[in-house]
């Protein structure tokens, strides 16, 4: 008798068959597109921008940028104004998730990933608490 499930979804909780190992990104080429990136979102009036560094912490990205817009357009436009100033910069390949009205927008950049949020998303969320630097030290004995 077969065990129920799609194949996918066997291998899905299965996990994967081997992990893979990231090696970290060019820093000089990473750190001219975190900086387009940032200011773009801060010419756009984007509010609490945070750069988490996942290097060593993560598999899908080296860093990680949150930031606040106030409403559904602005976050659409910010997401687009990074895609188009990222392709001007040579980075071609950018997938954005969520630009159509929603509450968070996902910027995949490759080794960057940008999450632009409306406030009580973010709050909801909580992607700073998730993957801060400070989850990765040990709290003090007392």
């Amino acid at each position: 008798m077969k065990a129920p499930g799609t194949p996918r979804k066997k291998a899905a909780v299965a996990g994967p068959a081997k992990v893979v190992k990231r090696e970290p990104a060019e820093t000089s080429l990473l750190e001219k597109y975190l900086s387009i990136i940032t200011e773009s979102i801060a010419d756009d009036k984007g509010e609490d921008i945070v750069v988490l560094d996942l290097t060593g912490r993560a598999a899908f990205a080296d860093r990680m940028v949150i930031a606040t817009g106030l409403a559904d357009r602005q976050i659409a436009a910010m997401a687009a104004h990074i895609e188009r100033k990222l392709g001007d910069a040579g980075l071609k390949r950018v997938l954005i998730e969520g630009a159509s009205g929603s509450d968070w927008v996902l910027i995949d950049a490759g080794d960057i990933v940008v999450h632009l949020f409306k406030a009580e998303a973010r709050a909801m969320y909580g992607l700073e608490r998730m993957w801060g630097a400070e989850l990765d030290v040990p709290p003090a004995e007392g």
